[in-house]
């Protein structure tokens, strides 16, 4: 993939070009510090990823972030941790803490070229009606028969979801709304980018949602119906 860095402070840039360089399959294509800068340069170059702050002058990382393409994905690093749940808002792919770690900084990586490939390989594609305990769901000219109780997750990517199992993704072209109404009760909306199972909660807190390996952010305005129906739920699981 071809990347790119927009950063307004020079040190940040230099350490993520180094990190860029330590990790193959990336190409650094420009280095930029401004959203306005880096803006001109996307208009003649297609960008697969784009390595993007979010505090700099003018135009936020956040701003700039929801004008790029929707084959464009973001990986926005940051000193500012508060943001975290406003980067679903824009399908950021991942969020990185400066200073980024080098192992952290990779899984980000790893994500994004999955990501891509997916991206790259889904056309025109679907989901049939669900039926019962399951629902086909069309990716890759197949349809893929997909067990409603095996869903980890499901997450929302530009125009797409990726329907997460615990061995596989499926990447289909439709809407988080068009998808949730097709699932059972035990999915819940916890941001705008997940829609989780909540029977394979293993724990939470105030905050987050842990199932298996994966860690997902609990958005501001989903937290009181998450905890309403999650917790309503557990007590009739018990009666």
């Amino acid at each position: 993939m071809n990347c790119i860095i927009v950063d307004d402070e020079p040190l940040a840039r230099e350490a993520v070009e180094m990190l860029i360089n330590d990790n193959g399959g990336l190409t650094l294509a420009g280095s930029f510090n401004s959203a306005t800068s880096a803006a001109r340069f996307i208009k003649e170059h297609p960008v697969d990823l784009i390595f993007l702050d979010i505090r700099m002058p003018k135009v936020t990382g956040l701003e700039f972030a929801r004008t790029i393409p929707k084959s464009t994905l973001v990986i926005f690093t940051t000193a500012y941790a508060q943001y975290a749940i406003d980067s679903y808002e824009v399908d950021a792919v991942d969020y990185l803490v400066k200073p980024i770690i080098p192992e952290r900084f990779r899984k980000a990586i790893e994500k994004a070229e999955a990501y891509h490939a997916l991206l790259l390989s889904a056309e025109k594609d679907d989901i049939e009606e669900a039926a019962g305990e399951f629902m086909f769901v069309k990716s890759e000219r197949r349809f893929f028969k997909v067990v409603f109780n095996d869903i980890l997750f499901i997450e929302g990517l530009k125009d797409y979801v990726i329907i997460q199992l615990p061995d596989q993704r499926i990447i289909t072209k439709t809407s988080m709304k068009a998808i949730h109404e097709l699932l059972p009760k035990a999915f819940l909306r916890i941001n705008r980018s997940y829609i989780v199972n909540t029977q394979h909660i293993a724990s939470f807190d105030s905050n987050d949602i842990y199932i298996d390996k994966y860690e997902i952010a609990i958005g501001s305005n989903y937290r009181d119906t998450f905890f309403e129906e999650f917790v309503l739920s557990l007590r009739h699981g018990k009666e």
